[in-house]
């Protein structure tokens, strides 16, 4: 069972929006950062977004300026708007977070099975 599930992803026409969003499992009680990746067809993956527990972002050259990511502590969210997108931003979408199962326990990192995003004319 993936301990993050994404959702959101589409087929969107050049210049449009998407909004992902990733929950994170309630096995996972501290998180820290958290990420969105993105793989597409023949490439590897690639960091597209960064947030930290205290909301400090950092972006991707290809995405800065279009892409804006957020997150819910309290729900255990976190989110990618996309703006402006473009054919090359087709890929598949995951969500990485980095956080503990106990107060004690190791830190572990957790990731999404991905959400497709196709844009297309």
């Amino acid at each position: 069972q993936a301990q993050l599930v994404e959702s959101g992803g589409g087929l969107v026409h050049p210049g449009g929006s998407l909004r992902l969003s990733c929950a994170a499992s309630t096995k996972i009680i501290t998180i820290n950062d958290m990420y969105w990746y993105r793989q597409a067809p023949g490439k590897q993956r690639e960091l597209v977004a960064k947030i930290t527990s205290g909301g400090v972002t950092d972006y991707s050259a290809s995405v800065k300026g279009r892409f804006t990511v957020s997150r819910d502590n309290t729900k255990k969210m976190v989110f990618l708007q996309m703006d402006g997108l473009k054919p090359e931003d087709t890929a598949v979408y995951s969500c990485r977070a980095d956080g503990r199962e106990s107060d004690v326990g190791p830190s572990w990192i957790y990731w999404g099975l991905g959400t497709q995003v196709t844009v297309s004319s």
